[in-house]
């Protein structure tokens, strides 16, 4: 009896929990990691879904060694769900980049393992997909990565997302100097997606790679026109003002984006601060 009671007890709480799940969410969506944490940890009996958003709370304070803790939690809990296997893929990457040369490639490799897991459970994810082709891209052979991989992986997400599939290809021209080729990819990925400031954003950042300043300024200001006032935007406008000498306005529009309301999607705050310093603030 006292078994049963144990087992109800431990179902109560759980249901209990769901209101403060659904505050824990809705923090994290307004940025307010801590806060959101906070709510979570006060959770009596945690299922995946808490070990879930915890993790993404400590990965968004950049406490990664905690997020791979707390999202491997999430994981055990719900072997067969992607987004899980994806964000701990997430944070393991985190890891090996700040790690030592004795313990960054064992995390790198343990990022891929994710990131593969999660395509696997989820093919059609191109959030996975993309993370994966990154990985391939960047990575070694020795650490699993290499372009026929990475050529691989694009052909997918080209099948799922003509946009991001031109997005991709572009990386890998551009990786091999390619850079007619890159261009015209990403003017293809422009084209494909006509309402997404991603992509005139990345092809504003491959022209001043190129050193064509004016061409990547009127890129920004198509992507302008789309989404007036949007963070990521900002955000991409001060860091081209940097790279291009324009510090002055750099700093300007960081002190708005710091002051805006932003989303998990938006380069966090940290991050800006790091471009105000650089900018001489």
């Amino acid at each position: 009896m006292k078994r049963f009671l144990l087992i109800f007890g431990a179902a109560g709480l759980l249901a209990a929990g769901s209101p403060e799940l659904e505050r824990a969410r809705n923090l994290y969506d307004l940025t307010a990691f801590d806060q959101s944490l906070r709510v979570l940890q006060s959770i009596p009996v945690k299922d995946a879904a808490v070990y879930d958003l915890m993790g993404r709370d400590y990965y968004m304070q950049g406490e990664y060694r905690r997020s791979t803790e707390t999202l491997e939690k999430a994981l055990a809990a719900e072997p067969n769900n992607a987004l899980h296997a994806l964000w701990l893929g997430r944070a393991y990457g985190r890891r090996a980049e700040s790690a030592s040369m004795f313990t960054a490639p064992g995390l790198a490799a343990k990022a891929r393992q994710c990131f593969e897991r999660a395509v696997e459970l989820d093919p059609r994810n191109l959030e996975a997909l993309a993370d994966l082709f990154d990985y391939y891209a960047e990575a070694p052979g020795f650490l699993g990565g290499g372009e026929e991989k990475a050529s691989r992986t694009a052909d997918q997400i080209a099948k799922l997302s003509p946009a991001e599939g031109y997005l991709a290809k572009a990386k890998l021209a551009e990786k091999r100097h390619e850079h007619s080729t890159a261009e015209a990819h990403l003017r293809a990925a422009v084209e494909a997606a006509p309402l997404q400031i991603g992509k005139l954003i990345e092809l504003a950042h491959f022209l001043v790679r190129q050193g064509r300043v004016q061409e990547a300024d009127q890129s920004l200001a198509r992507a302008e026109k789309i989404a007036p006032g949007s963070p990521s935007l900002m955000f991409a406008k001060a860091d081209i003002y940097i790279k291009t000498g324009r510090k002055q306005q750099a700093r300007e529009i960081l002190q708005r984006y710091l002051s805006a309301q932003l989303t998990p999607e938006d380069p966090p705050r940290s991050e800006a601060l790091r471009l105000l310093r650089q900018a001489g603030s």
